[in-house]
């Protein structure tokens, strides 16, 4: 099931259940009234940094847009096949091109801090790409990244650990696609 829509959905909730407006979401999470609109109407699909920028200026935890909180407080095992849930991601909010599809490994586990996922890349031959910053920390294994104004080609089995308010892009090589282990820690 493809769950990108429940984003919107869910950011608006939290933001009506606060008594915040759309313009004071906006403003506290440095985005356009615009912006904050066409996501919670799901007509844009946002990047992580929106989404970041969102969850923070709400006061949850990004994984609140991506699970359902069940209340598991001890362990959370993902067993394969069970990550079939897919979030989809743009690389920037306002092109609504979705090439990232994230699969959650820890839905089940609240008070988390880190977001692990498994993503799909789709092929994409476009030499033109929106490097996104936000805060935190990633994990990733196997891609191809730029990473500030260096560009750094994983092969199969090589990781990269970096900080997130650097500008970055994730994308895949050669127009091929690939699909990656991606651990993103955001501070509360």
């Amino acid at each position: 099931m493809d769950c990108t829509n429940i984003i919107g959905e869910k950011i608006k909730s939290l933001r009506t259940n606060q008594e915040i407006s759309i313009q004071e979401l906006a403003e506290r999470a440095g985005l356009t009234v615009e912006q904050v609109s066409r996501i919670e109407e799901n007509i844009d699909i946002p990047s992580l940094a929106p989404l970041i920028k969102i969850a923070r200026a709400l006061g949850v935890r990004l994984g609140t847009f991506l699970d359902d909180q069940t209340s598991e407080a001890g362990p959370v095992i993902c067993r394969k096949g069970e990550a079939d849930d897919t979030i989809g991601f743009s690389n920037n909010a306002t092109h609504a091109r979705q090439h990232m599809h994230y699969h959650s490994l820890s839905k089940s586990k609240v008070d988390r801090h880190m977001e692990p996922f498994i993503i799909d890349i789709d092929a994409n031959d476009e030499k033109d790409f929106f490097l996104s910053a936000h805060e935190g920390e990633e994990f990733i294994m196997v891609l191809e990244i730029s990473y500030g104004k260096s560009n750094y080609r994983l092969k199969e089995g090589d990781t990269i650990y970096y900080d997130s308010i650097v500008p970055h892009h994730v994308h895949t090589a050669e127009g091929q696609a690939a699909q990656i282990l991606a651990v993103v820690y955001t501070p509360v």
